[in-house]
């Protein structure tokens, strides 16, 4: 991704809402603020061009966090960003997506998160680091997709009926998955 700055931050800060200025600012680093009001600017450039809104956005959270826009049930999102990458996905139904960028996988890592069929997968590749963020995001896009958060699940939440598309980018170092309900 390229180099994020104060001075980026500065040149978005008055083309977002109140609130999410104040959500960017809460973040410690640039990148976090950088990441925050790129993300709603994305969002809106998707929902003004692919779903003809015109309003202001406010978010609403379910019990779990998982927002949506408010007043437009019908329409669905997910947000997330690493340090490589920020990706924004807007669908007519509920969506999920992660993006990770790659790193080296300790052992106990996964086993925390991976079944046995995934960790001989993740030790089998040509790039462990890879093949775990291609595992990790399918698992918290689904997650997202469902709105409940991370669960005792990880196991075997890739055994939902959800249709999940990946993407690898070596180049930029990240893996990218979205899910949406079948």
């Amino acid at each position: 991704m390229t180099q994020c700055t104060d001075a980026m931050v500065e040149r978005m800060l008055p083309l977002v809402p109140e609130w999410r200025r104040d959500q960017a600012m809460a973040f410690r680093h640039t990148f976090g603020r950088f990441a925050c009001l790129k993300s709603f600017l994305m969002l809106k450039s998707l929902l003004y061009s692919e779903f003809g809104f015109s309003g202001s956005i406010s978010f609403e959270l379910n019990a779990h966090g998982k927002p949506s826009v408010a007043g437009y049930p019908d329409m669905q999102f997910g947000i997330s960003h690493c340090r490589n990458a920020v990706a924004v996905a807007v669908w007519d139904r509920p969506v999920g997506i992660d993006v990770e960028s790659f790193r080296k996988v300790s052992d106990s890592l996964m086993r925390r998160t991976m079944n046995d069929m995934e960790m001989e997968r993740i030790l089998k590749s040509g790039d462990p680091g890879i093949e775990f963020a291609a595992l990790w995001t399918k698992k918290e896009a689904v997650f997202k997709l469902q709105g409940t958060g991370i669960t005792d699940n990880l196991h075997d939440i890739l055994s939902e009926p959800v249709r999940i598309e990946t993407a690898i980018n070596r180049e930029k170092g990240y893996a990218l998955s979205t899910a949406v309900s079948l």
